[in-house]
């Protein structure tokens, strides 16, 4: 776009080197008004800062939104995931992934609210955080302009943009003056580390990579014993105290990292088409995630869960790739919900040096029939000879099949 066409822009802002010089390079590339828009997810950093520094950098009072956002990404876009037990690649708990629509909703409120023309990001053209922040800006506005200065500017190192930052005056705290030994992003759910010492898949990651775990080797010789509360598929209460969605996930990130839980290396595949190393810690999301599935072990009809089963991979990867706000997110979504209509109960869990062990499970909703699966007299509960012509008939086209020559399930 031409820059001439920009008249304001809000910022998705950290307050960190990148967004800053980020921030200064809208205001001297496009000549336009910058408002800046920090999210508070979980991420466990101080926001007041990213205020101060906007401030310095010219941006008016009234162009600063910091927004306290962790109940809203708990209840609104963690926890309808954690129903579809979504995991990407078999493996990845999607904690980067999730956070990006909602920032994007509230640049896009924001924009609107305060008659902006365009959004920026500071996602690289590498990454699959470009995607997934783009297309939920279009998904919510489709005539939004958005820059993406790593796409856009020749600061490609570094140096450059400490060296950007020194001209305009921007400050640099002294960890930044270095070059960073890897990546960081966190948020309540989750906390990844990528990049640079990282890159080689086959060194083992430091010790210092894994912020929110203790290591299982060195976690307590003890077993922690809790249970969790579900209504509907969520997380509602632990140990029998009703919990707000953040505050439950809070508690369930503390228990994890005392215990050693939720660490994850991974090497995987970015939309963009390159495989990544990543490693990831989400402590309280494994703790959460293990136990959903034991609930919906004795809640949910055998059809219904091996359905779900089917479509979780395919939910996954449209959270992976950022299609969160497209039409079969949302069609996938209905259905994930009707199934958790009757996924209510108890479960009851031992955490010990990074294992989460299910030792119990009760609902008023349970499926389980003990006179029906005892192994003693069952006092005619079932009738064994049933079984005969259940499966002979399941075993009529295999025998046909045989018959006409194609024995042992030969084409």
């Amino acid at each position: 776009m031409r820059v001439k066409d920009v008249k304001k822009v809000v910022l998705a802002y950290s307050g960190g080197l990148d967004t800053s010089v980020i921030l200064k390079w809208l205001q001297t590339t496009y000549g336009c008004e910058v408002v800046t828009f920090t999210a508070d997810l979980g991420q466990g950093e101080e926001l007041g800062p990213a205020r101060d520094k906007a401030l310095l950098l010219g941006i008016k009072p009234e162009n600063i939104f910091i927004d306290d956002l962790r109940e809203t990404f708990v209840k609104d876009f963690v926890f309808p995931m954690f129903r579809a037990n979504a995991l990407y690649e078999g493996m990845y708990l999607l904690g980067t992934s999730i956070a990006r629509p909602l920032i994007a909703q509230r640049q896009i409120e924001i924009a609107e609210k305060m008659g902006a023309d365009a959004v920026a990001h500071g996602a690289t053209g590498k990454g699959n955080d470009q995607v997934r922040f783009e297309l939920s800006y279009y998904a919510l506005k489709p005539d939004i302009k958005i820059i993406a200065p790593w796409r856009e500017w020749e600061l490609t190192s570094r140096t450059a943009l400490i060296a950007f930052a020194e001209q305009h005056q921007i400050p640099i705290a002294k960890d930044k003056r270095g070059e960073s030994p890897f990546s960081v992003d966190a948020n309540l759910l989750h906390s990844s580390s990528e990049g640079k010492i990282l890159e080689e898949p086959w060194d083992a990651p430091d010790e210092m990579v894994w912020q929110r775990t203790i290591s299982p080797m060195d976690a307590k010789d003890e077993v922690t014993e809790i249970t969790i509360e579900f209504e509907r598929g969520d997380a509602v209460g632990i140990n029998g105290e009703r919990l707000s969605p953040a505050t439950l996930l809070t508690k369930l990130n503390a228990l994890g990292r005392e215990n050693g839980i939720g660490r994850l290396d991974l090497v995987e595949n970015r939309f963009v088409g390159m495989k990544s190393r990543g490693c990831y810690e989400t402590p309280g999301g494994t703790i959460l995630s293990v136990a959903h599935r034991a609930m919906e072990s004795i809640t949910l009809d055998r059809e219904a869960c091996h359905l779900k089963d089917s479509l979780m991979p395919r939910y996954a990867e449209i959270i992976y790739n950022g299609f969160w706000f497209a039409p079969e997110r949302r069609m996938l979504q209905a259905l994930i919900d009707e199934s958790q209509a009757s996924v209510t109960g108890t479960v009851r869990l031992k955490l010990y040096k990074g294992n989460t062990i299910v030792t119990g499970r009760q609902s008023p909703h349970s499926l389980y029939s003990m006179k029906h699966v005892t192994f003693e007299d069952d006092q005619g509960a079932y009738d064994q000879f049933d079984a005969q012509g259940f499966i002979k008939l399941n075993a009529l086209r295999l025998r046909l099949g045989a018959m006409a020559g194609r024995r042992g399930g030969a084409l």
